[in-house]
Protein backbone atom coordinates (compact mmCIF):
# COMPACT_ATOMS: atom_id res chain seq x y z
CA UNK A 1 0.00 0.00 0.00
CA UNK A 2 1.48 3.54 -0.67
CA UNK A 3 1.80 5.56 1.72
CA UNK A 4 0.82 9.62 2.12
CA UNK A 5 2.56 12.70 3.70
CA UNK A 6 2.10 15.85 4.82
CA UNK A 7 5.19 18.34 4.75
CA UNK A 8 5.28 21.76 6.30
CA UNK A 9 5.76 23.91 9.55
CA UNK A 10 4.03 22.07 12.50
CA UNK A 11 0.84 24.16 12.96
CA UNK A 12 -0.08 23.39 8.91
CA UNK A 13 0.65 19.90 9.02
CA UNK A 14 -0.46 18.46 12.70
CA UNK A 15 -4.42 18.20 11.48
CA UNK A 16 -3.74 15.53 9.01
CA UNK A 17 -2.46 13.08 11.83
CA UNK A 18 -6.41 12.62 12.57
CA UNK A 19 -6.63 11.45 8.40
CA UNK A 20 -3.43 8.83 9.05
CA UNK A 21 -1.49 10.89 7.07
CA UNK A 22 2.34 10.53 8.23
CA UNK A 23 3.10 14.14 9.19
CA UNK A 24 6.33 15.73 8.77
CA UNK A 25 7.61 19.39 10.64
CA UNK A 26 9.82 21.49 8.96
CA UNK A 27 11.16 24.63 9.54
CA UNK A 28 13.31 25.79 6.72
CA UNK A 29 14.05 25.22 2.88
CA UNK A 30 16.84 22.16 3.87
CA UNK A 31 15.03 20.17 5.90
CA UNK A 32 11.66 20.63 3.34
CA UNK A 33 14.08 19.35 0.26
CA UNK A 34 15.75 16.30 2.60
CA UNK A 35 12.38 15.37 3.94
CA UNK A 36 10.74 15.55 0.31
CA UNK A 37 13.72 13.37 -1.07
CA UNK A 38 13.26 11.05 1.62
CA UNK A 39 9.72 10.59 1.04
CA UNK A 40 10.17 9.78 -2.50
CA UNK A 41 12.67 7.61 -1.92
CA UNK A 42 10.86 5.42 0.59
CA UNK A 43 8.03 5.62 -2.23
CA UNK A 44 5.80 7.60 -0.72
CA UNK A 45 2.12 8.17 -3.28
CA UNK A 46 1.41 11.46 -2.39
CA UNK A 47 3.19 14.32 -0.68
CA UNK A 48 0.86 17.21 0.28
CA UNK A 49 3.70 20.25 0.90
CA UNK A 50 2.53 23.68 2.90
CA UNK A 51 3.09 26.79 -0.33
CA UNK A 52 5.56 28.10 2.11
CA UNK A 53 7.56 25.26 2.21
CA UNK A 54 7.42 24.34 -1.65
CA UNK A 55 8.26 27.76 -2.50
CA UNK A 56 11.85 27.16 -1.03
CA UNK A 57 12.67 23.58 -2.97
CA UNK A 58 10.62 24.24 -6.33
CA UNK A 59 14.00 22.59 -8.46
CA UNK A 60 13.36 19.72 -6.11
CA UNK A 61 9.52 19.10 -6.76
CA UNK A 62 10.12 19.69 -10.03
CA UNK A 63 12.56 16.77 -10.10
CA UNK A 64 9.43 14.83 -9.78
CA UNK A 65 6.91 16.29 -11.92
CA UNK A 66 7.36 13.85 -14.65
CA UNK A 67 7.94 10.92 -12.08
CA UNK A 68 4.16 9.01 -11.43
CA UNK A 69 5.13 8.93 -8.01
CA UNK A 70 5.25 11.08 -6.02
CA UNK A 71 2.56 13.39 -6.62
CA UNK A 72 3.93 16.70 -5.03
CA UNK A 73 1.10 18.94 -4.38
CA UNK A 74 1.18 22.59 -2.67
CA UNK A 75 -1.19 23.60 -0.32
CA UNK A 76 -1.78 26.50 1.75
CA UNK A 77 -0.71 27.07 5.45
CA UNK A 78 -2.38 27.73 8.51
CA UNK A 79 -1.51 31.36 7.26
CA UNK A 80 -3.26 31.28 3.75
CA UNK A 81 -2.17 31.01 0.30
CA UNK A 82 0.16 32.14 -1.77
CA UNK A 83 -1.43 31.15 -4.83
CA UNK A 84 1.45 28.73 -5.68
CA UNK A 85 -0.93 25.46 -5.89
CA UNK A 86 -3.20 27.49 -7.99
CA UNK A 87 -0.58 28.34 -10.29
CA UNK A 88 0.72 25.05 -9.96
CA UNK A 89 -2.19 23.51 -11.33
CA UNK A 90 -3.10 26.14 -13.83
CA UNK A 91 0.06 25.45 -15.69
CA UNK A 92 -0.53 21.61 -15.51
CA UNK A 93 -3.76 22.19 -17.75
CA UNK A 94 -2.38 24.38 -19.74
CA UNK A 95 0.36 21.60 -20.64
CA UNK A 96 -2.00 19.24 -21.06
CA UNK A 97 -4.75 20.94 -23.16
CA UNK A 98 -3.03 23.80 -24.43
CA UNK A 99 -5.28 25.99 -23.29
CA UNK A 100 -5.99 27.88 -20.11
CA UNK A 101 -10.13 26.13 -19.51
CA UNK A 102 -9.62 27.27 -15.36
CA UNK A 103 -9.46 31.01 -16.58
CA UNK A 104 -10.43 31.03 -20.00
CA UNK A 105 -7.05 32.47 -21.75
CA UNK A 106 -5.98 30.11 -24.52
CA UNK A 107 -2.16 29.29 -25.51
CA UNK A 108 -1.13 31.50 -28.74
Amino acid sequence: MRKIAAVGDRDSVLGFKALSIDVYPVTNDEEAARTVFALAREEYAVIFITEQAAQGIGDMIDRFKTAPYPAIIPIPSNQGTLGLGMEMLKKNVEKALGADILFGKEDE
